[in-house]
């Protein structure tokens, strides 16, 4: 309360975007060429993150009169939640940011490698994906495992679970996939849950690397049409309550899949999808789907509505932080019988308990809040988060997402 009342003070203004959260504030500011933009600052209880051109200025002026707080480990951030945080510089020369788990998960594996010994002797393959390609841990019959070695399956599941956090989207599928099983977890569940952390072990260097660039979609065909006839008062909420926008817009790019009736026991389908701000990606999601859909279109559906709401709530909080949000979300999937259900306007809909994904997809369409293109399955990134790759296939998608 007493910080906060100094950051009013400064001139900060607490921020909607975090969902209520009082701990990311926001100011005008205006750049030493003349450009307008906004200053952050994010607080967590005695940590202050400071984003500005000049940082260095709004966090000296803490400790001056008349606030005269004490400050210690001031400058670059290096650490963020266990995650490495530092400079990066692209191809093009331009530096940047990322962030990396390589620590977290130099001091985790250690431990790992004390109860079952060194973790590459136990797999003969190259380990360049975290699991073979035809594996079902769903039909493992092998006997449970005791209370002891269950606690480490479940300990090992939190690990995991936090570097897919940290930015580990590559492991994202396979961990939420094995996390299923922490309740009662078999013996032949521990064994690819250690070849996860035998290919993370080799591949430890990854890094998620903040790209600053707009995309070039100048190639893809993205379809349009007159929705007034069918949605005739649809648009998008925009907060009344937003700041003025300022500062260099951002492009919202979503890539979504969907593998159908993956789960050989409960036929679930899985849901991918990884939402990029330029080339960034900010978030990434892999989850069964709730609902057993009997053909693939039904769970392609089901995985674009879930992506339309990620969508809703992403561009809700870029706008709540003064962040300029015009263009549609460049919106990926991989079944063209979807694209065509929710590019043009007098296309039906023949199953209706798909309606409610139908309905909420074409509405974000034709509010212009996103446009929908037929990706390959073969170059969708979402294919990392919905199924078991190949070597070959894993690696080639993760180049795409993460720096080695």
């Amino acid at each position: 309360s007493h910080f906060a009342a100094t950051l009013r003070d400064i001139g900060f203004i607490p921020s909607y975007a975090a969902g209520g959260d009082p701990d990311m504030w926001y100011q005008e500011a205006v750049t030493r060429d003349g450009f307008e933009y906004y200053e952050y600052v994010l607080v967590y209880v005695d940590d202050i993150l400071c984003i500005s051109e000049d940082p260095s200025t709004i966090i000296r002026s803490f400790a001056d009169p008349p606030f005269l707080y004490r400050l210690k480990d001031v400058g670059p951030p290096t650490r963020y939640l266990g995650a490495k945080i530092g400079k990066y510089q692209l191809a093009n020369g331009q530096e940047t940011w990322y962030i990396s788990a390589e620590d977290y998960l130099a001091k985790a594996i250690p431990g790992i490698e004390q109860s079952y010994g060194p973790l590459k002797p136990l797999f003969k393959a190259k380990l360049d994906s975290p699991a073979l390609p035809d594996y079902h841990p769903e039909l493992d019959t092998s006997d449970f495992l005791n209370d002891t070695d269950t606690r480490l399956y479940q300990s090992y599941i939190g690990i995991l679970r936090w570097a897919i956090e940290l930015g580990r989207i590559d492991i994202a599928h396979s961990g939420s996939t094995m996390a299923t099983f922490m309740a009662a977890p078999r013996q032949g569940h521990m064994v690819p849950v250690l070849r996860i952390f035998a290919y993370l072990r080799k591949h430890i260097s990854c890094k998620l690397v903040i790209d600053p660039c707009e995309q070039d979609w100048s190639d893809k065909t993205w379809a349009s049409a007159n929705w007034k006839e069918f949605y005739p008062d649809v648009q998008e909420d925009i907060p009344a309550n937003a700041p003025k926008p300022q500062g260099q817009r951002l492009q919202i790019n979503l890539f979504c899949d969907a593998s159908h009736a993956t789960n050989l026991v409960t036929r679930r389908s899985n849901t991918g999808i990884i939402l990029f701000l330029n080339g960034t990606a900010i978030r990434w999601y892999s989850k069964r789907q709730n609902t057993i859909e009997s053909s693939t279109f039904g769970s392609e559906f089901v995985a674009l509505k879930i992506a339309a709401e990620m969508n809703d709530a992403m561009r809700y909080k870029l706008r709540m932080l003064g962040i300029p949000v015009q263009e549609p979300t460049n919106t990926f999937c991989d079944n063209n019988s979807v694209v065509m259900n929710v590019t043009r306007p007098e296309s039906t809909l023949q199953k209706k308990h798909n309606s409610i994904a139908y309905h909420k997809v074409r509405e974000c369409v034709a509010a212009e809040a996103m446009r929908i293109h037929h990706e390959p399955g073969a170059s969708n990134l979402a294919d990392l988060l919905t199924k078991w790759l190949p070597p070959h296939k894993h690696l080639e998608l993760c180049r795409h997402i993460l720096w080695h």
